[in-house]
Order: C-alpha cells, then structure tokens, then sequence
C-alpha cells in the first residue's frame, strides 16, 4: 500500500481551488415582461428596468425606465449580482 505525503504549499492551492470554485456562480436573473409581476417576485429590493442590449439598467425615476425592446424587469440585486451595472444618466 502506498502512501501519499501532501506538501504544505500543496494543500493551500488545493484549499484556495476548492473554496474558489463554490463562489463562482451567480444568482440567476429572472426577467419580466410587466412591472408588477417583478415587484411580486422582488417583494424586499427595487424593480429596475435592464437593457439586456447595453448590459445597463435604469430606476423609476429616469427618463430611459421601460423604454427599448431588448428591456425586462428585474430586481435590482439580481442586475448587479449578473454583472449588469446602473445607468448614471439622468440621475440627479
């Protein structure tokens, strides 16, 4: 029976690896078509409108909010959590 010996530095890429590996993922983002159907799904965060063309998405109070028609709405915290980042136009 052989025996195998684990290299201190060996064991840390192995740790560093397997832990980094489980955070890889992303909370998948569920799109909808009206904004109460989002507002029923995202009962705790804010309904934003994402432009899944510009990989942006606008709150209520901008002038770009439900416009285009590669558009859905989503929860805020899905948008960021997928990489999608805030529209800074038209913010005051």
């Amino acid at each position: 029976m052989r025996s195998f010996r684990v290299w201190p530095a060996g064991a840390i890429a192995v740790s560093i690896i397997a832990g980094g590996a489980t955070g890889a993922f992303a909370n998948p983002l569920t799109p909808f078509r009206y904004e109460a159907q989002a507002q029923r799904h995202c009962r705790a965060d804010v309904v934003v409108w994402l432009d899944l063309g510009k990989g942006i998405y606008y709150s209520k109070r901008q002038r770009r909010y439900r416009r285009g028609p590669t558009g859905s709405f989503v929860c805020r915290e899905e948008a960021r959590a997928n990489g999608y980042r805030r529209s800074l136009l038209g913010l005051r």
